[in-house]
C-alpha cells in the first residue's frame, strides 16, 4: 500500500480572533483529511502583534525562509490595538504575499443557503461570484515618502506601480478562472476617467486579455458605479478582476452583500506553485470580541477548504463546503453575526456533524 500523502502547513494564528478560528479550521481540515486518505501536519508560528510588542518584529528576519518549503500557509488575522496597522501589515502579511509571489488574491462571494442577504429579495441564485485581486503591486507600493516632516511644508508622496508583467498575469488568472465557470464572464474594475496613467494602461491590458480569451464575455465599470452595482445588481457578476486597492475594497463589500464578512474566505495564490500559497479568512482580528469565544469560524473553515482544493483534493474541499452550508440552516448553529446563538465551538461542532 502506498504511503498516505502528507502536507506540511505553516500555521500563523496571528492576532485577536485568529487564535480562536484557526484551531477550528484545523479541526475541520483534519476531519476531512482522514476520510480522504491524506495527512496534514501543522507547524505553528507565533508571528503577531504580541510578538512585535515583545521583540520589535512581527516575524523574525528569516521568517520567509522558514515557511518557503511548506505546502501552504494557514493564516488567522493580523492587527491589534497598540500596533499601527501599517506596521503590522508591512511586517507580516504583505512580505509573505510579495516575497512568496502570491500575486492572485481570490475571494469567493457566495450567498449560502441559510444566510439572509441584507439585499431585499436576493437569494443564493443571485449572488455567486469571485473577486480576483492583483496582490503584489498596484497602489500598495513602497515607492514614495515624506519630506519636511513636522513643518508647514510637510508633504507625502505615494506612487502606484503597474507593470505589464503584473497586470497581464492577473488578467490571465481571472480569464482562466472564468473559462472554468458556467457563465464565462469577467468584469474589470477601473477608474480611467480620473486616474490618467495607470488605469488607462489597466484597460488596455484588459482588452488585450479579452482578445486572448474569445470564449469569455467581458464588461468594464468605473469603481464608483461598480460598488453600486454590487449592491443593486449582484447577479450581473461572475469573475471580477481588480487592482490591489480596488480589489481590496470590492472583496470586503462582496461578502457583506452575501450576509457577513465573518464567513468570507480568501486565498493568496502563487499559481505556478514555486512558493506556498496562503489561505486566510477575510474578517480580520476583531479585537472587540477577541477572547470571548464567539467568533464565527466559518471563514477559517472555508479558507481551509480552499487550501485543500489547491493541494489537489477537490472532493474533500467540496465535502467541507457542503457541510458549512448545511450547518448554517439552524440559528442554533449560526454565530451572532448571522443572527444565531452559537459560539465558536458550537458552530464548529455543527460543521463537523454535517460531514458525511
Amino acid at each position: 500500500m502506498p504511503p498516505k500523502p502528507t502536507y506540511r502547513i505553516a500555521t500563523i494564528p496571528g492576532d485577536g480572533i485568529g487564535k480562536e478560528v484557526i484551531p477550528a479550521g484545523q479541526r475541520a481540515v483534519e476531519a476531512v483529511s482522514k476520510r480522504h486518505g491524506f495527512e496534514v501536519v501543522w507547524d505553528e508560528f507565533d508571528w503577531s502583534c504580541e510578538r512585535f510588542a515583545e521583540t520589535g518584529r512581527m516575524m523574525p528576519h528569516d521568517g520567509i525562509a522558514r515557511v518557503r518549503s511548506h505546502d501552504a500557509i494557514f493564516l488567522g488575522a493580523v492587527g491589534f490595538p497598540g500596533v499601527p496597522d501599517h506596521v503590522s501589515l508591512w511586517g507580516l502579511l504583505i512580505p509573505l504575499r510579495r516575497e512568496l509571489d502570491q500575486y492572485a488574491n481570490v475571494r469567493p462571494v457566495k450567498l449560502l443557503r441559510g444566510i439572509r442577504s441584507p439585499l431585499q429579495g436576493r437569494g443564493p441564485e443571485d449572488i455567486d461570484f469571485v473577486v480576483v485581486r492583483e496582490n503584489v503591486e498596484g497602489e500598495y507600493s513602497e515607492v514614495g515618502g515624506r519630506v519636511y516632516a513636522g513643518t508647514e511644508r510637510e508633504a507625502a508622496v505615494q506612487e502606484a506601480v503597474f507593470t505589464r508583467h503584473g497586470v497581464d498575469r492577473i488578467m490571465d488568472f481571472a480569464f482562466g478562472l472564468a473559462q472554468n465557470r458556467s457563465r464565462r464572464h469577467v468584469t474589470s474594475a477601473t477608474k480611467s476617467n480620473g486616474i490618467v496613467h495607470t488605469m488607462p494602461f489597466w484597460d488596455e491590458r484588459f482588452r488585450a486579455a479579452a482578445e486572448r480569451y474569445p470564449a469569455v464575455e467581458t464588461s468594464q465599470y468605473h469603481i464608483d458605479i461598480l460598488t453600486a452595482h454590487f449592491v443593486l445588481h449582484p447577479d450581473w457578476f461572475d469573475v471580477v478582476v481588480a487592482s490591489n486597492l480596488f480589489g481590496d475594497i470590492l472583496s470586503d463589500l462582496g461578502p457583506a452583500v452575501a450576509g457577513s464578512i465573518g464567513i468570507a474566505p480568501a486565498a493568496n495564490i502563487n499559481p505556478d506553485r514555486s512558493f506556498p500559497s496562503m489561505f486566510e479568512p477575510v474578517h480580520g482580528s476583531a479585537p472587540d470580541i477577541a477572547g470571548r469565544g464567539v467568533a464565527n469560524p466559518v471563514g477559517a473553515i472555508w479558507s481551509g477548504a480552499m487550501m485543500l482544493e489547491h493541494l489537489g483534493h477537490p472532493e474533500a474541499a467540496q465535502e467541507l463546503e457542503v457541510a458549512i452550508e448545511s450547518s448554517l440552516g439552524s440559528p442554533r448553529s449560526r454565530t451572532r453575526d448571522l443572527g444565531g446563538s452559537a459560539d465558536t465551538k458550537a458552530a464548529l461542532r455543527a460543521v463537523l456533524s454535517a460531514l458525511p
